[in-house]
């Protein structure tokens, strides 16, 4: 199934005024024009019309991607409505459109801050319920950016039309016909799938209903899942996730939404642990690549011990190492192979985008893995966690110092282990460590196959921030100072739409449906005296 588009402004008032006419009197006071508005400010009736159209489109970013790697796509994680909203504001504004940036929806956050528990760890003891309820508040502020938006519009074109401006009415109206929806891809965190694999369909059917066009599942225990940057994490065997794998495939298929993205993120890089030994049925076979990583010893009659759990390997009896958690451990340094194997075998078996977890934000590293599945899967593709949990400055910083003292280059002036201090700010060393996180992301798009770079919690600091900013000016000293010159006064300055906050909570949309509704009596709120003008 494909979404279509809204039909142009004068045919929807043509379509609308029809309707109306044939319904006789009683439908008089209705106009054509009115509802025409409406349906566009409207443009997404269901959360899957908003799936359908957002997967065409990443899918189309994605093959846009494999002919230029210069064409990345980019996202913020967003914890609120809101915040997305205002993201997509100011992209509009500052680019003239949104091509190839999307929202990322982190599981991190979810718990952190959406849980009726109040903050909990990244480790799904949060509601699942509230992973559909937040996509569904993203897209509403979205709709609503879009409504506020074309209602501006509208009210140009009306003051054109009073003025006998035909030229601008007709502009106007052409900036109606292309208007670029603020309605973009999310990437939603589904976390390991909050249970068995009819959980996860269960579940997925409720993020895609809500909207998500692309789903990112990782190959972690549901009951032990962990941050991709904390330790402990546990992983299945390859045929538990790919069961989950196509439980998502058939949630997408079964609700129309054809070309439902996939990202299948493994864990292996960081996790020691499994919960299972694999089944194996022959040498070779999926689940015997999975167990050759164990950390297995022989076991004799003079070693074997009671409840010793054993396998054969190559023809000899070996013990893998379990814990008293019951859980097997891996051999230490076969991370990077055991997430080549993941990704290759989720790329197999129905995923379209990779996520791998590394330690540390590393060109190379990276490219490295890539390279390998890529002999595999020519048309390989990432998505990326740009961390909070990496500490950028310190790790880029660590990269030139190391580079420059292979080359042979001078680093007496600096300490590695003190390269975090401010003193060194202003160095030669700190300038290029600095562009080479400006550049990151391109860099990583060319040279290590990633198709989106997102940040997972961005947005949970910059709130910290700007909170710590506020609070300690405006209960300090600086009184009411802290506020305006701090907030107001660069809300003006930078043109953030949002110093209208009447506006921005929907009072001229409710205003116009209350001329809609009433006529000539409608009590609007936008009159003369709303303080608002100020700010005109």
């Amino acid at each position: 199934m494909i979404y279509q588009g809204p039909a142009p402004y004068k045919s929807q008032i043509d379509n609308a005024d029809k309707l109306i006419k044939s319904k006789g009197a009683s439908w008089d006071g209705i106009s054509g024009e009115a509802v025409a508005r409406m349906r566009l400010q409207n443009r997404f009736k269901t959360g899957l019309d908003i799936a359908r159209y957002t997967a065409a489109l990443m899918r189309k970013d994605m093959a846009a991607y494999d002919a230029d790697p210069t064409k990345y796509t980019q996202s913020l994680g967003c914890w609120h409505g809101f915040i997305a909203q205002q993201k997509l504001i100011s992209i509009k504004k500052h680019f003239g459109n949104t091509d190839r940036r999307y929202l990322y929806l982190s599981g991190w956050m979810v718990a952190a801050l959406r849980s009726e528990f109040g903050p909990l760890p990244d480790q799904s003891m949060h509601e699942k319920t509230s992973v559909p309820a937040l996509i569904e508040e993203l897209y509403t502020f979205l709709r609503q950016a879009d409504a506020r938006e074309l209602g501006g519009l509208f009210r140009e074109i009306d003051e054109a039309r009073k003025a006998g401006d035909k030229a601008k009415e007709k502009a106007l109206i052409e900036k109606v016909d292309n208007f670029q929806t603020h309605v973009v891809p999310i990437i939603a965190d589904i976390d390991a799938g909050f249970g068995n694999a009819e959980a996860t369909y269960l579940l997925a059917k409720k993020m895609i209903e809500a909207g998500a066009c692309a789903l990112q599942i990782e190959n972690q225990v549901s009951d032990e899942k962990q941050c991709g940057h904390q330790d402990g994490k546990v992983t299945v065997p390859h045929d538990v996730f790919i069961a989950k794998v196509r439980a998502v495939r058939y949630a997408f298929l079964e609700l129309g939404v054809e070309d439902g993205i996939i990202v299948t993120r493994t864990d292996s890089l960081g996790a020691g642990l499994t919960q299972q030994i694999a089944f194996s049925s022959k040498p070779g076979d999926i689940g015997d690549q999975y167990n050759s990583f164990l950390d297995c010893e022989e076991i004799t009659a003079a070693n074997g011990a009671n409840g010793d759990v054993v396998i054969n390997r190559d023809g000899k009896l070996m013990r893998p190492k379990r814990l008293p958690s019951n859980l097997y451990q891996f051999r230490p340094g076969t991370g990077e192979d055991r997430c080549v194997l993941d990704c290759i075998t989720s790329l197999q078996n129905g995923a379209d985008l990779l996520w791998i977890e590394t330690e540390k934000p590393h060109v190379e590293q990276i490219a490295g893995m890539v390279d390998r599945i890529r002999k595999v899967i020519p048309n390989a593709k990432l998505v990326y966690n740009n961390s909070p949990s990496f500490n950028w400055t310190l790790n880029f910083r660590w990269q030139v110092y190391d580079a420059w003292k292979e080359a042979g280059k001078d680093v007496s002036k600096y300490k590695r282990e003190d390269l975090m201090k401010v003193e060194y700010d202003n160095t030669p060393l700190a300038a290029e460590a600095d562009e080479k996180i400006r550049t990151f992301q391109a860099d990583a798009a060319k040279r290590a196959g990633i198709f989106h770079h997102l940040i997972t919690l961005p947005t949970y600091h910059t709130a910290a921030l700007s909170t710590d900013n506020l609070a300690k000016e405006y209960f300090g000293d600086k009184g009411m100072l802290g506020y305006v010159k701090g907030v107001q006064r660069e809300e003006i300055r930078q043109g953030i739409a949002c110093v209208k906050h009447q506006n921005m909570a929907g009072s001229d949309i409710g205003d116009d449906h209350k001329e809609y509704f009433a006529g000539e009596a409608a009590l609007k709120a936008g009159g003369a005296h709303n303080t608002m003008n100020q700010f005109a």
